[in-house]
């Protein structure tokens, strides 16, 4: 059975609206996700600003109080009966998203057994047939198949195959 690699943050959970939240609580702007498609106006603009904001992402209630994202929870749980699943999160960085990324999952994704769940610090360490990332970071170390999940910060990257949406994954591997 091939192993396939779900990141969490903007694949999973829409980690971008709660970012671009603190950014337009902060800074008085009102910005959409949909402002960041096939542009670079997080690189030329948001992203440097975005850290005089992001200690938010260490404040309690950031990870737990994500937004899913459409189709993931249906997707995921199809994938499951055709691959062995791991979720896959770099959580170490922000203490408290370990234990609340844990209760997220059960809440949102009870399905997924703990012992699918890896929390760590670099995904290097991971291995499988299919990784879905954000994070080139992430994908460039990989072995197997890349897929890039969109997002507002990785826009003019083009080297991966890059994945809108959980209705296009389920449509590419179910």
């Amino acid at each position: 059975m091939k192993r396939v690699i779900i990141d969490m943050d903007d694949v999973m959970a829409d980690a971008s609206k709660g970012i671009l939240d603190m950014y337009n609580s902060h800074y008085q702007t009102n910005f959409q996700k949909s402002d960041f498609q096939k542009n670079t106006l997080w690189q030329d603009e948001v992203g440097i600003k975005y850290l005089k904001v992001r200690n938010g992402l260490f404040q309690p209630g950031f990870f737990r109080n994500l937004h899913v994202l459409p189709d993931s929870q249906e997707v995921i749980e199809k994938l499951q009966e055709k691959y062995e699943v791991f979720i896959v999160s770099a959580a170490m960085e922000f203490p408290n998203s370990l234990k609340e990324k844990h209760e997220w999952l059960e809440e949102h994704f009870p399905f997924i057994h703990w012992k699918n769940l890896v929390l760590c610090g670099d995904k290097s360490i991971v291995s499988g047939d299919i990784m879905i990332d954000d994070h080139e970071k992430n994908l460039i170390s990989f072995k197997g198949e890349c897929l890039l999940y969109d997002a507002i910060h990785n826009q003019p990257i083009n080297d991966y195959k890059r994945v809108n949406n959980w209705k296009e994954i389920g449509e590419m591997l179910l």
